[in-house]
């Protein structure tokens, strides 16, 4: 069908079926707030509704897909929206996990293999990637995203949204729905829904980059933000949707609300009633209603007020016919749903646990002795499959989890592993502390199994003391005073603030939500049959009065100095993480030397050359990721302390020497100006290479830049 097909067709509608193809409803399925009025065959069947969301199923979605089909007057098909964040029936890490890889390849694959069964399942498109900058831990949503630095995100959104749509007419492909636009991640003290106070450069420089480079890969629509930004609604932000995404980026896809958000305009106090929540969002760009209803009931009313114009309703209307065209519906309205599933892809899922397992600390006793005899596994994620898909999984049957006892069973048969759970995730009974200390004794190492239950983190699961809920701190104490040897294991959905674990613990794990395959690879990983890789893709704070805490901070007017009591610090802690960002360790040793550019002047059109020596100091191959930052010394803005420019993973074989070489575009050593252009200008860059963002730890050279472009 041709372009001129979605015109002739919109000519034919009224306007009742124009708001129809601008409402998403709900048919029974997963739902992140208060029913609105659940959709019915009826209002199928009268076209009042194009699109439904989180239902899927072969059956159940031929089911709605018929009646609209063949029995509304224009038989425009459906579109079915689901959410597909880290899986649909195969389960993979959850984001912030699988960012720990940093391989924009995995993120790529995990996501085409969730698309093809997303799609079996009658999905047409998911709402997903989730591109929200996040610092604060406290925010649950961390969970679903990349961390905190903007050249990570912006290659995560690339990574996923070619990974999703591939070639979006295939019925093995999904839309992707860039999200939430703008700023959740930076909500007022980490509280879902919260409004988030950003100013300008912020936005340009942290907030948006990732929602630019998913729209550069070519992302099928947006989803505007729960939240406000200064002040202004994102349901209802002209400047942004209209200003920024379709004018400065050029973007024609799909803007949709979030689940019931339109109607919240009137909880901001931006809209008196659902007239005016429909008009502001339909005015701001927003042409796609999830749930709330309020375009089909309130927009008739909106149009003869003279608040909105059909051409509003016409260009809205249009956005999202056409998608439905891209995806293919008009010349087969069930090509998603009658198309084979395909096979779980449970090597990806293995393998995409393995690489996002973190060690963050170890004395030498991982990996474990192949002699060991006894160990004990305590506590009450050791044996909680059902955790281990982690938070907002829809399709996915946790039984098809490994959990952590099984996954050490499986690894070491021969070993005699005892096990007690100690405590409940969140409840405050100790009675089983008793028994969990007793089965130490005599063991050669306790395994402490801790963390959060994984709908802990997420939407709505904000946590104002990100550390170890219930009485499970009760638990390690005890496992920590038996005497034992321990390593401790936290499964969580974002970093736990736990310093006193961190300094007690003979090693520490962070094995986040791992998905199908957790059990199997976290055995791996303890036992040395795979060597741990993951690193972290955000800072790892020790008290939550350091929140926000990130890398790329820019520098303090009085910079902290020892012995001088007017600096910038903390009276009562280190100004330092536990963790920083890009924290990982293995069980090789790599070390870095030798830094040399391949000049000492540059200027604009430039490629900079950057070599390091990288040589593994270690008996045993291993995968190191290694990072590329940058510091402008003096600049027309107050520049960041460090900015990642690129990082590359580099194979060693034991005792290899490398030479890694980056070369770097002058121009990603641009800044924005005052007037937020980008601008690169005259003076001198610190380029830097290191295993992670601790500036202590850094090789530095200097470079100058000789003229500003």
């Amino acid at each position: 069908m041709t372009g001129d097909f979605v015109e002739t067709l919109l000519a034919t509608m009224t306007l009742a079926e124009k708001l129809g193809q601008m409402t998403m409803s709900s048919a029974g399925g997963a739902t992140t707030g208060p029913v609105r009025g659940e959709t019915t065959t009826e209002s199928i069947g009268k076209g009042e509704v194009g699109a439904l969301l989180n239902i899927w199923g072969k059956a159940t979605t031929e089911g709605f897909q018929k009646l609209a089909v063949e029995e509304t007057r224009l038989g425009i098909p459906l579109l079915f929206g689901c959410d597909v964040l880290h899986g649909h029936n195969t389960v993979f890490p959850i984001p912030l996990a699988e960012a720990g890889l940093f391989d924009p390849d995995i993120w790529a694959r995990t996501a085409r293999a969730a698309a093809g069964e997303a799609a079996a399942d009658g999905a047409d498109l998911t709402f997903a990637p989730m591109l929200d900058t996040a610092r604060d831990p406290r925010w649950g949503r961390m969970a679903e995203g990349f961390g905190e630095d903007p050249l990570l995100g912006a290659r995560f959104a690339a990574a996923k949204v070619l990974g999703f749509q591939g070639e979006l007419s295939s019925p093995a492909s999904v839309a992707a729905t860039a999200k939430h636009f703008v700023g959740g991640g930076a909500a007022l003290a980490g509280r879902e829904y919260a409004a988030a106070d950003i100013s300008e450069r912020a936005l340009r420089e942290t907030y948006l980059p990732p929602f630019r480079a998913a729209i550069e890969a070519g992302c099928a629509a947006v989803m505007a933000a729960f939240n406000s930004v200064a002040g202004v609604p994102m349901t209802a932000h002209a400047q942004l949707l209209r200003g920024y995404l379709r004018q400065e980026l050029g973007f024609d896809g799909v803007i949709m609300s979030d689940y019931a958000a339109i109607e919240e305009l009137i909880d901001h106090g931006v809209a008196a009633d659902r007239i005016e929540a429909a008009a502001l969002a339909l005015k701001a760009g927003v042409d796609l209603d999830m749930v709330s209803g309020v375009y089909f009931s309130a927009l008739p009313e909106a149009v003869a007020r003279g608040l909105v114009a059909m051409a509003d309703i016409d260009a809205a209307a249009r956005r999202v016919l056409r998608l439905k065209q891209k995806l293919g519906l008009f010349d087969d309205p069930y090509r998603r749903i009658r198309a084979p599933a395909p096979a779980p892809d449970k090597a990806l899922a293995l393998q995409a646990a393995r690489g996002a397992i973190t060690l963050l600390a170890n004395d030498g006793i991982l990996p474990l002795d192949e002699k060991i005899r006894a160990i004990a596994v305590i506590g009450p994620l050791a044996d909680a499959r059902e955790e281990m898909v982690g938070p907002w999984t829809l399709a996915a049957d946790p039984s098809q989890c490994v959990s952590i006892l099984d996954g050490l069973r499986a690894a070491l048969p021969g070993c005699d592993i005892r096990h007690a759970p100690g405590v409940s995730i969140r409840g405050d009974d100790e009675s089983g502390i008793a028994r969990a200390q007793e089965i130490c004794t005599g063991a050669d190492v306790v395994i402490l199994c801790v963390g959060e239950a994984a709908n802990m983190s997420g939407e709505a699961s904000s946590r104002a003391h990100p550390g170890l809920p219930g009485a499970q701190r009760q638990l390690a104490e005890a496992v920590l005073a038996s005497g034992r040897p321990v390593i401790a294991l936290l499964s969580s959905g974002r970093p736990l603030i736990v310093p006193w674990l961190a300094e007690r613990a003979r090693a520490l794990v962070a094995t986040w939500f791992l998905g199908a395959a957790a059990g199997q690879a976290i055995a791996e990983v303890l036992t040395g049959r795979v060597n741990p890789t993951g690193r972290l893709p955000v800072t790892w704070p020790r008290a939550v009065g350091q929140i926000p805490i990130f890398f790329a901070e820019r520098p303090a007017s009085r910079p902290l100095k020892p012995d001088d009591p007017f600096t910038s610090k903390y009276i009562d802690t280190p100004n330092d993480p536990q963790f920083p960002f890009g924290h990982g360790l293995s069980y090789a040793m790599v070390a870095l030397n030798n830094l040399r550019l391949g000049q000492t002047e540059f200027r604009a059109g430039d490629t900079i050359r950057v070599e390091v020596e990288a040589q593994n100091l270690s008996d045993r191959a291993t995968l190191e990721t290694i990072f590329l930052f940058a510091r402008d010394r003096v600049a027309s803005v107050a520049p960041p302390l460090l900015e990642l420019k690129d990082w590359m993973k580099v194979d060693l074989s034991p005792g290899e020497k490398k030479t890694v070489v980056f070369t770097l575009a002058a121009e990603a050593l641009s800044c924005l100006g005052p007037d937020f252009a980008p601008r690169l200008e005259p003076g001198d860059f610190d380029i830097s290479v290191g295993l992670s963002a601790d500036r202590r730890k850094l090789l530095s050279a200097r470079i100058l830049c000789g003229h500003s472009g």
